[in-house]
């Protein structure tokens, strides 16, 4: 006889307990894997890789169901024979814009006999061999001898009522009783801004060449520079980036010391915009502030209209309607790489993490074949090609039901909130799929701000705003950064503001020793 179904009874204090620990043991469990998560992103982000390439494209994944496409027959392959000029190696290219020094090593007349029979020897070729020889920089007091002229006509001076005298014309100081020069200037303004050396190195260097300069002359002759010449020039230039229809903007921390009302440690911002690829002028343009706030945008864009490619920050979602805003692909990107990072290899492939990748890397990839076409023709590829996969992306993620706070629901998350302004892309052909272009001029702050760390006042924030604007528009514009701001403190001290419009980057009446060797 089979043994009966034995019916238990537990009492309901017993039952409630038991769903209880069930709801508690799966909530543990999801904690537990959701801190395994974090810290594995935490090494990653410490010890790992910081490239966001991946391998996954359309071709090993499909994206709309199905199986993988098929490779392409590969073509038919046919003899060509053309001629074409030889390349310059390597080296060649690297060396065609330094001047040559030549120097030979002949025999003397008299040991140009042969050794065996007396005869005279003829020269059969030359060996060269080439090396880089670095000329140091070299300091020189100039001194401006101006001479003054009186007339001798007692006569004249009777009539007058005293002596003519007369000046030689010269040129003016750039700051009357310093010793610093428009090229002492521009070397330090450069070696700080361009090359990010603290004013503490720069002074060091001075030493080891016999040249005492302290760090406070240094501070001092910068800040001066840029408020009494080159402010002109960064206010002109921002007139110019304003009438541009298309910006990049970004943002970044600093930290300045001696803020009225304000602790030391407390965070200031760099604003940056610049002009877009589109953009016939090539213009960055950095400004300080001492907060984070909506207002500065606001203000700086007050007379701009047109399109704004921003990271998803709330503040640049409250600008005026004549801005729109148009969102960065990268940034939502980097969850999904993250993400992907979290996965087991052997897990990685099919997975969801792979999959979101999948998909915006293949945005990425048509942006690439869209390059070489024009503002029209990006339009129209864009709508047919590239607008599909980013609705399917969206039709995707939407069934998800990731868990708010997972590593993939924050991914999903992203880039559902930031939908509005991801797809204002497909708006205009001359738009792009990132802010990759403004974070590349984030990036020489940030370089410059580690080894520099700090600005000591206010004033020296807005000096360095200034310059660093007038630096990386210069290096936009194919312009050696020295020669060009040495050229500008040359000038503008003898210009009057009406005319520096002839000396903005782009001005075709630049000297030609302020561009940089051009580059093959």
């Amino acid at each position: 006889m089979e043994n009966a179904a034995k019916t238990v009874v537990i009492p309901q204090t017993e039952y409630d307990e038991m769903k209880e620990a069930i709801v508690r043991i799966a909530k543990l469990e999801a904690l537990v894997k959701y801190y395994e998560e974090q810290l594995l992103l935490a090494k990653r982000r410490q010890f790992g890789v910081s490239s966001e390439r991946t391998e996954i494209d359309l071709l090993q994944m499909s994206l709309f169901g199905g199986s993988e496409p098929a490779l392409p027959p590969e073509p038919e392959l046919e003899d060509i024979s053309y001629k074409r000029k030889k390349r310059k190696g390597k080296r060649e290219e690297d060396l065609s814009g330094l001047p040559v020094e030549r120097v030979d090593y002949e025999l003397p007349e008299e040991e140009r006999g042969c050794p065996k029979c007396s005869a005279p020897m003829r020269d059969i070729g030359v060996n060269i061999r080439q090396e880089i020889e670095i000329i140091p920089a070299k300091a020189v007091l100039k001194e401006h001898a101006v001479h003054s002229y009186a007339c001798v006509n007692t006569e004249c001076a009777e009539t007058s009522g005293g002596v003519t005298i007369i000046k030689a014309a010269s040129p003016k100081p750039l700051i009357s009783g310093s010793l610093v020069s428009p090229s002492l200037a521009a070397h330090i303004a450069v070696q700080k801004y361009s090359n990010g050396m603290p004013l503490y190195r720069i002074e060091k260097g001075f030493q080891y060449d016999g040249l005492n300069i302290s760090r406070q002359n240094m501070a001092n002759w910068v800040i001066q520079c840029a408020m009494l010449y080159l402010m002109a020039m960064y206010l002109r230039l921002i007139e110019f980036l304003l009438m541009e229809s298309v910006l990049h903007t970004d943002e970044t921390t600093l930290q300045v010391l001696n803020e009225p009302g304000r602790a030391a440690q407390s965070k200031s911002y760099e604003w940056v915009y610049r002009s877009s690829g589109c953009a016939k002028r090539k213009i960055v343009i950095y400004e300080y502030k001492e907060t984070r706030k909506q207002e500065h945008p606001r203000e700086f864009l007050r007379e701009f209209k047109g399109f704004l490619h921003t990271d998803g920050y709330q503040a640049y979602h409250n600008l005026p309607p004549d801005i729109v805003v148009v969102g960065c692909w990268s940034h939502a990107r980097r969850p999904w790489e993250k993400l992907l990072k979290l996965v087991p290899e052997e897990k990685r492939k099919g997975s969801d993490a792979e999959r979101g990748l999948a998909y915006i890397n293949a945005l990425f990839d048509l942006e690439r074949k869209f390059k070489e076409l024009s503002p029209e023709e990006r339009y129209n590829e864009r709508l047919k090609k590239s607008k599909p996969v980013s609705d399917a992306f969206f039709e995707w993620i939407g069934g998800l039901g990731a868990l708010p706070k997972s590593p993939i629901g924050e991914a999903v998350h992203y880039a559902v909130s930031q939908r509005e302004y991801l797809e204002n892309v497909f708006l205009d052909g001359r738009l792009e799929i990132s802010n990759n272009r403004c974070e590349r001029s984030v990036k020489p702050f940030v370089m410059g701000r580690k080894a520099w760390l700090f600005s000591s006042t206010p004033e020296g924030a807005h000096a360095s705003s200034v310059m660093y604007s007038i630096i990386e528009t210069a290096k936009e514009n194919g312009l050696h950064p020295f020669h060009y701001v040495k050229f500008l403190l040359e000038t503008l001290p003898n210009t009057t503001i009406g005319n520096i419009d002839a000396l903005l980057p782009w001005s075709d009446s630049l000297p030609d020793s302020c561009y940089a060797p051009a580059k093959e």
